[in-house]
């Protein structure tokens, strides 16, 4: 495909892509298809590409990252990928030929030790607690230090599975009641196919948004938002609500497809593999 190496400057308002990762970017809990994949190389000829999702910081070098580097990104448009892990409470950006670390806004080792017990308890009482399923060496409870994450399955669970599990998110809606029942001073929001993401109370998207916004020095005007999620009461809406331009999608196909248009407006046409 035509590829730029050189970083060019936008010509339109719109210079910052930020983008939610499951059931946006790719199947959920799987590496970014190399369609995506190219097509956020060319993206980042023009665009600062920014992932802003409730996974950890390893799980975006598995899905986001590493796809890249098979598709042929180099370390220059690597310079313009924003990474904001745990919906935004976490942010790294590449430097000197490696990731570091901007920030992180952590909770209290207290505080994790609460919301897992909680976590465990409420799904254990509804019936929900799958650990009999659980591959080896994985957990349904994560630390993911500024935030806590229910994953139903685990994380290694087939994907057929974990879209089976809960497609009408009502098992996880149950398992919020009942924690916000017994633990209420936290933000718990659900998200993925089978995940609870549970932070301090403000530790959503928008805070991610507007840390974005902070750490490139922009408008909300210059960003264009991609996510699944966005009707009230997804973990996407928070980014709606504050009014960043966005753009519903059912899938990565949905996005890939909104990505060849944009290219296209610039002039730039990406073959599909």
């Amino acid at each position: 495909m035509p590829q730029s190496t050189i970083y060019q400057p936008m010509t339109t308002k719109k210079h910052v892509l930020a983008f939610d990762i499951d059931q946006t970017l790719n199947i959920a809990k799987t590496p970014i298809p190399p369609e995506i994949a190219d097509l956020l190389v060319e993206c980042l000829n023009y665009f600062e590409i920014c992932p802003l999702s409730g996974q950890k910081f390893e799980q975006f070098l598995v899905q986001i990252v590493d796809p890249l580097k098979h598709a042929g990104v180099t370390k220059g448009q690597l310079a313009h990928l924003h990474l904001f892990p745990a919906q935004g409470t976490q942010y790294y950006r590449f430097e000197n030929d490696n990731w570091h670390q901007v920030y992180n806004y952590p909770l209290k080792e207290s505080d994790v030790a609460s919301i897992t017990a909680t976590l465990e308890a409420a799904a254990r009482e509804l019936g929900y607690w799958e650990a009999s399923q659980l591959a080896a060496g994985d957990e349904i409870i994560e630390n993911r230090l500024s935030q806590v994450t229910f994953s139903a399955l685990g994380q290694k669970a087939p994907t057929e599975l974990k879209y089976a599990w809960d497609s009408d998110m009502k098992k996880r809606e149950a398992i919020v009641a009942k924690c916000q029942e017994k633990l209420p001073d936290f933000l718990y929001e659900i998200g993925g196919t089978t995940s609870i993401n549970v932070a301090a109370p403000g530790m959503n998207k928008e805070f991610g948004m507007n840390h974005l916004l902070e750490e490139l020095n922009i408008e909300k005007s210059a960003v264009l938002y991609f996510g699944d999620m966005t009707e009230p009461g997804g973990n996407d809406y928070p980014v709606v609500a504050m009014g960043v331009d966005t753009i519903s999608v059912r899938s990565h196909e949905d996005t890939a497809y909104a990505l060849r248009g944009i290219l296209g407006l610039l002039g730039v046409i990406v073959k599909a593999d």
